[in-house]
């Protein structure tokens, strides 16, 4: 996987417990930025931080390379905030466009991108850096007054960010780090032209790092085409899984109708913290959050056809802990950073082995451990084993499961007799009665007015009963109430003639 042949290749296993662990500091961190990073606790550097700050400092293209979780954030964002000259800083008034943007992070979501924001913003409070979150879904007026007034570092989706520029709103060519993000999302989402035209757009002698979970051949292109020499760096050997180990996983063949149920259980074990569950579909991912709510859990969606706003929300709750559950599509769940994020489950199959790990990687982060439950239909059994077969997985045939199957208890710690309720299921809803002359309201004898018995003297065309009867015609009686087969007279009731009178009469012929 090289972009160069004369590109070095750095392969680091993981750290032995022995080893005395490197601070910020000792890798060159500003001491402004080590102290920013100190007062949120964090102190000492993952191996993806380590192994690329080291090179990337000095101003190197790299590509790195690691698992979801394990850091990347601070590993390109520190080397951002630490090429960019803040307000404060003596030289910023030398800066031939002081205001205009000095490095740009490519990200293939708004939720990541706001993420990776709110980490440089931390990381840069000391500092001052100015620091703008760009993104599609919301108004353009806040990021253009934001760019109007100065910013150091921006952060975006390529839509957005090729928008703006587009508008000479967006001046990319003081640019002085590029940093492409989760690149193999942005191949996946169909941003790569997006991408290439954002590049052509910034100086050629910018320093550019790329990141990626995987390195398919069109990320490999572009860092051939766009990158001088890069340095490649892996934060774990290369035979290494590419699920988190940290991650306990669990494989279920279940029927569609027991999946809510299953849920509700699992939120109630003993070691249930924030969940994450993802379904296929935007309309699965809002019938089952509606469901949960339900039943008495703190649950929200999160798919692509919320409002942003209400995206937004639902995210920022999430973290604070306030919101417990999170029912989301693949699309609007990436670039979700939550540290304690206990559960992932998978409401549907995932599509692919990539996919899988995508999904069960937003638990197990930082080195915490977690839960990922798959839930395996009878249709999607071929597609698991596939992705069973490309990770290497000892899952090949999931166990059938049902929300009450004792192992199911017992693997995901759930109390004997635990229901898939908090709150009782509320009684069905007396139906409203219907005026007089409503069908459904006359047959169940929901009339508004008091009835009355009577008996026709006269026929529908005027004529009297007798006079009719005289004439060989029939004569029609109306039931009086508490007959059997009594039915109130109501308006629109026709009298049929033969084989098709009403029940509700009686004839008789002389």
């Amino acid at each position: 996987m090289g972009a160069s042949r004369r590109r070095s290749t750095i392969v680091r296993p993981r750290r032995e417990q022995a080893k005395i662990l490197t601070t910020f500091r000792e890798l060159g961190v500003l001491p402004e930025i080590a102290d920013a990073l100190e007062r949120v606790g964090i102190t000492t550097p993952f191996p993806i931080q380590e192994m690329t700050l080291s090179v990337a400092l000095m101003g190197t293209d790299l590509i790195g390379q690691a698992r979801t979780g394990t850091g990347k954030t601070l590993a390109f964002g520190i080397p951002v905030l630490q090429r960019t000259v803040a307000p404060h800083d003596p030289d910023h008034a030398d800066l031939a466009a002081p205001d205009k943007p000095q490095a740009l992070v490519v990200a293939p979501t708004r939720e990541l991108a706001l993420q990776v924001s709110g980490d440089l913003s931390v990381a840069g409070s000391d500092r001052g850096t100015r620091v703008l979150t760009v993104y599609g879904g919301v108004g353009y007026d806040t990021q253009l007054d934001t760019l109007a007034k100065g910013v150091d570092v921006v952060v975006g989706t390529p839509g957005r960010l090729l928008d703006l520029a587009s508008r000479r709103a967006l001046d990319l060519s003081h640019v002085k780090v590029l940093v492409l993000d989760e690149a193999d999302e942005m191949l996946d989402l169909g941003f790569l032209p997006d991408v290439e035209r954002l590049i052509a757009r910034t100086p050629e002698t910018r320093q550019t790092m790329l990141f990626s979970a995987t390195m398919p051949g069109a990320i490999v292109s572009l860092a051939r085409t766009h990158m001088r020499h890069p340095m490649n760096i892996r934060a774990e050997s290369s035979d290494a899984q590419q699920t988190v180990p940290a991650t306990a996983q669990f494989i279920y063949q279940v029927h569609d109708l027991d999946k809510p149920e299953l849920i509700s259980r699992i939120l109630q074990a003993e070691n249930s913290g924030l969940t994450i569950v993802f379904t296929r579909t935007k309309r699965a991912a809002q019938r089952l959050a509606d469901d949960l709510t339900e039943r008495g859990f703190n649950a929200s969606p999160l798919h692509g056809d919320m409002q942003q706003v209400a995206r937004e929300k639902a995210l920022k709750r999430f973290r604070e802990g306030k919101l417990k559950v999170l029912v989301a599509t693949d699309v609007a769940a990436r670039g979700i950073d939550v540290a304690d994020v206990t559960h992932v489950i998978n409401y549907s199959c995932p599509e692919d082995e990539k996919t899988y790990v995508h999904r069960i990687g937003r638990t197990g982060r930082a080195g915490a451990s977690g839960i990922a439950v798959t839930f395996v239909d009878w249709a999607d059994v071929t597609r698991w084993k596939v992705i069973n077969k490309m990770l290497d997985l000892p899952f090949d045939d999931p166990a059938e499961t049902y929300s009450t199957s004792e192992h199911f208890y017992h693997d995901m710690g759930i109390a004997p007799g635990t229901k898939g309720r908090l709150v009782p299921e509320r009684p069905a809803e007396p139906k409203a009665p219907r005026p007089e002359g409503g069908r459904q309201g006359a047959a169940a004898g929901h009339d508004s007015r008091p009835r009355r018995n009577r008996s026709r003297s006269r026929t529908r065309g005027g004529q009297p009963v007798d006079a009719q009867a005289a004439s060989g015609g029939t004569s029609v009686t109306v039931a009086e109430a508490g007959d059997p087969g009594d039915k109130p007279a109501g308006r629109s009731r026709r009298r049929r003639r033969g084989a098709g009178r009403s029940a509700a009469t009686s004839t008789s012929t002389d």
